[in-house]
This record gives C-alpha cells, sequence and structure tokens, in this order.
C-alpha cells in the first residue's frame, strides 16, 4: 500500500491561508505521516493537530512560523489518538500562551462545541461535531475557502476506521454537501473535491454492508441471475473472519484479522437494526429470524 501514496513534502503552502506540516510519523495507518495544519495570515493563526511527539515537528514548526512572523493562537484537536494530540507538549514549548481545544477536553484543554467559531486573520473555521472514528472527533468548515478539515473520518488516500458505524454514517451524511471545495484530511494528500469523496465513503460502506448480508443469505458473493440462490452446502452462520475470507478474498491473508474489525461493525448495525442475528456462545452471525426493526 505505501508504494501507492503520493509523496508529500515535510511543509507546503496548500493555499494562501493554509499550510501543512507533516508530523514525522509515516505508516501503514498514519500514511505519509499525520497531517497538522497552520491556518490564517496574520501573526496569531490556529492550529488543527499536534501529530504524535516526533522531534521533526517542533523543528518544522518553530522554522515555519518564523518565516511567517506568527505564533499559534489556539490549536483545535480532532480528537484524542495519539497521533494528533502527543504533540501538546511541544507546541505548547514553543507558544507558551496557545490554547488547547478539544471536544470532551482533557486537563488544561478548553472544550469545542459544536458549531462553534474559531476565528483569526483570513481564516473562519466552524466546527462540526462528527463521532464515528472516535466519539469525540470533530471537523471544521473552512468558511473562506469553502473547505473542510477532515479528521480521520475521511482521509487522502484509502478508507478510515471506525468505532461505531451508525454514528460514522451519520456523521458523514452531517458532512456531505457542507462545501464545494477541497478537504484537507488528517492523513494523505488534499482531497480536491470533498463531498465527492465523502459520497465515495458513503457508497462504499453501504456496499460493505451488502456484501455481508449477502454472504448471510447466500454462502457467496458473486453477484448474478441466482446471486441469492444458497450455494451447495453453504453455511448458515458465520463468524466474522470467515466472512472475511469471502469478502476480502482477493486481499492478503495478513489484512484479514483487521478487516475483520469493520465487519464486526456492519454486523452490530444489522443487529440493531433486528436484520442479523448473534450466537453468543458460537461467536456465528446468521439473517434474522425476527424480521428487521422498522
Amino acid at each position: 500500500m505505501a508504494t501507492q501514496l503520493v509523496p508529500l513534502p515535510e511543509v507546503e503552502r496548500l493555499s494562501a491561508s493554509v499550510v501543512r506540516i507533516l508530523a514525522g510519523n509515516p505508516g501503514k495507518f498514519t500514511l505519509q505521516g499525520t497531517n497538522t495544519y497552520l491556518i490564517g495570515r496574520g501573526p496569531q493563526r490556529l492550529l488543527i493537530d499536534t501529530g504524535e511527539g516526533r522531534p521533526s515537528w517542533p523543528t518544522l514548526l518553530k522554522s515555519v512560523l518564523s518565516e511567517e512572523k506568527a505564533t499559534v493562537e489556539k490549536a483545535l484537536i480532532t480528537h484524542w489518538h495519539h497521533d494528533h494530540v502527543k504533540g501538546i507538549p511541544d507546541l505548547l514549548k514553543i507558544c507558551p500562551n496557545a490554547k488547547v481545544y478539544k471536544h470532551q477536553p482533557d486537563e488544561g484543554q478548553e472544550d469545542i462545541k459544536d458549531g462553534q467559531v474559531f476565528k483569526v486573520e483570513g481564516a473562519t473555521l466552524r466546527a462540526l461535531h462528527t463521532p464515528g472514528h472516535t466519539v469525540d472527533h470533530m471537523v471544521f468548515i473552512f468558511e473562506e475557502e469553502n473547505a473542510i478539515f477532515t479528521g480521520d473520518n475521511v482521509l487522502g488516500h484509502g478508507t478510515a476506521v471506525f468505532e461505531d458505524l451508525s454514528a460514522y454514517l451519520s456523521s458523514l451524511q452531517k458532512m456531505q454537501n457542507r462545501v464545494s471545495g477541497r478537504g484537507y484530511p488528517g492523513h494523505g494528500a488534499v482531497i480536491e473535491n470533498a463531498t465527492a469523496r465523502i459520497v465515495e465513503y458513503i457508497r462504499h460502506r453501504q456496499q460493505r454492508e451488502d456484501e455481508v448480508m449477502r454472504v448471510l443469505r447466500s454462502g457467496k458473493l458473486d453477484e448474478g441471475v441466482n446471486k441469492d440462490e444458497p450455494s451447495p452446502e453453504r453455511e448458515t452462520s458465520w463468524t466474522p473472519i470467515e466472512l472475511v475470507k469471502v469478502i476480502y478474498r482477493d486481499v492478503p491473508e495478513s489484512l484479514h484479522l483487521p478487516a475483520s474489525h469493520g465487519v464486526l461493525q456492519v454486523l452490530m448495525k444489522l443487529e440493531a437494526e433486528g436484520k442479523v442475528q448473534h450466537d453468543m456462545r458460537s461467536g456465528k452471525w446468521s439473517v434474522s429470524t425476527r424480521g428487521p426493526v422498522l
């Protein structure tokens, strides 16, 4: 997967009001590294996220602030994951007067409320509470650019992981059609059409849900005239990893276990809707005999 990623410079000006600073932590789940964004045009700037405490990030931030003749007035944290918050102490060494804001704040931080507005010269950001990836996840509408900072809900490459699929889908729908311009993601390259990418994400999640139901009903994934006709000797109940082996049959087996966590989230959503049922003893799932919840 890493070979498919577009190389990103450590520091890049993305617009007149946005500079991206990579956190120096490339990896399987962080892609080219966590994106942090310095936002605004005047001496007081906003910062979105702080990386995970790697030594290169504060060095880069200090250099950019010096070049810009600016300081960070407020740091806005998208969510609690370590690769977004561990750089906060480094930030406060460079900008001791900066205020740190996060939904469901930790000690010494300010809360971010749904709809709250943060403004500096050249930038007005409106916060939206968008749980699913994490319960505290926030995105930010950049009003001047008609753009959106998507955090980890929507990435510049591949798809995102989530703690709660129902909440995540609701958040994607909340984000959809909010802007007509770019998406600035928590990981990966700039998304030129944010709404189109969000629509892709929603369709992808629906596709996975359809695939899970198809395998539970017919024991196979292939579409065709008899797509719902049971396969000979088909299983009537499945564990998540058994479903993965069918749905992700063209994906390397080393990725099957992480894929099973997403499939489990799909099953839990379908269970809440009354479409599937779970045998606690065997750990297997099957199509519900009770019918969906209306």
